[in-house]
């Protein structure tokens, strides 16, 4: 039995969808990463009960935090961008943590640069808070630990093949090394939208968005880029197809980061034969407007395929696979010591 709703929360659930295709189904996949790591900062003294929390989040972070300082008795702040919906935000203030919502932007990088700005701002206000740094701090990779005995327990030694959207990095990078342990020859395959810097695809533009939760235009220091081996970049429409889908085929109510992993899992699969486990990090519900009230005009996934890249200099919508071979960042996306 648990002691929190947040170690319930934590837990995924594993999908067999069958033809080789396994859904790693998170209500919110941020609690696990947030829950480990204030976890591990109170065993080690550099935090206590009492104190306060402080980060920047687009959302499903800052719920997260919000669960751990709630779970561990800590105070939590959170600098947030306007994606922060109504009910998150409800959800939030009732749990104690508070909300400074920065103001509105078409452009990404200066939201991403005027949170962190405003992160500063606050630490030298409060030099006693705590800043997680959730994009840079390598403890927000401990809670995929347990995920990924979950996947060797339920999945077996048979080869695998692990498919997910590269936010932070703490996600699909920390799960790759916890299964290559049992698993060494384990692929991991990234998904990122255009637009993003962080695999070099920040000069080609999606019209319509940056895919939620996935791709940065600021540099993350959690991203390995040496544990990836391919990459494959959807465009708003692609990832939206896929979600759509998932929900019509399967079933499965998921964002649309989700829905971009399920297109390019169902691609691999097909194409490798391997069973292939792909990261569903939240539900629908955010996306009901900007995704799924437009059902009708989904494209149809199996009219969809990658064009296959050598380079970078390739990228271009609405979908591109590249053989990444474990490379390091390209220039653009290196994190420098803030």
């Amino acid at each position: 039995m648990d002691d929190h709703v947040s170690e319930a929360i934590a837990r995924p659930d594993l999908i067999d969808l069958g033809e080789g295709l396994l859904c790693l189904r998170f209500e919110s996949m941020k609690v696990a990463s947030a829950l480990a790591a204030v976890r591990h900062l109170l065993d080690t003294g550099v935090v206590r009960p009492g104190d306060t929390l402080l980060d920047s989040s687009s959302g499903i972070y800052a719920y997260g935090l919000a669960l751990a300082a709630h779970r561990y008795g800590l105070r939590c702040h959170i600098v947030g961008s306007t994606t922060i919906d109504h009910p998150l935000r409800i959800q939030l203030a009732v749990l104690g943590a508070t909300l400074e919502r920065m103001p509105p932007s078409e452009d990404l990088s200066l939201d991403q640069n005027r949170r962190v700005h405003r992160i500063k701002e606050v630490l030298r206000e409060n030099p006693h808070f705590h800043w997680m740094r959730q994009y840079h701090d390598a403890v927000h990779g401990l809670g995929y630990r347990a995920v990924a005995d979950r996947i060797l327990k339920e999945v077996g030694t048979g080869p695998l093949t692990l498919v997910g959207g590269v936010g932070s990095g703490a996600s699909t990078g920390a799960l790759a090394r916890y299964v290559r342990e049992s698993l060494p020859d384990t692929p991991l395959v990234g998904v990122q939208p255009f637009g993003s810097v962080t695999f070099g695809s920040d000069g080609v533009d999606d019209p319509q968005i940056i895919i939620a939760g996935i791709g940065s235009s600021i540099p993350f220091g959690n991203v390995d880029h040496t544990l990836y081996d391919t990459l494959h970049w959807t465009s708003f429409d692609s990832a939206l197809a896929g979600s759509v889908d998932l929900l019509r085929r399967h079933a499965v109510f998921a964002g649309l980061s989700a829905g971009a992993a399920y297109l390019v899992a169902r691609w691999e699969a097909a194409r490798t034969g391997r069973r292939v486990v792909f990261v569903a990090a939240d539900t629908g519900h955010r996306y009901v407007d900007s995704v799924f009230a437009h059902h009708e005009s989904a494209l149809p996934i199996d009219d969809l395929a990658p064009t296959a890249i050598d380079d970078l200099t390739g990228l271009a919508p609405p979908w591109c696979r590249m053989e990444w071979g474990r490379r390091p960042a390209p220039e653009q996306a290196v994190h420098r010591a803030d």
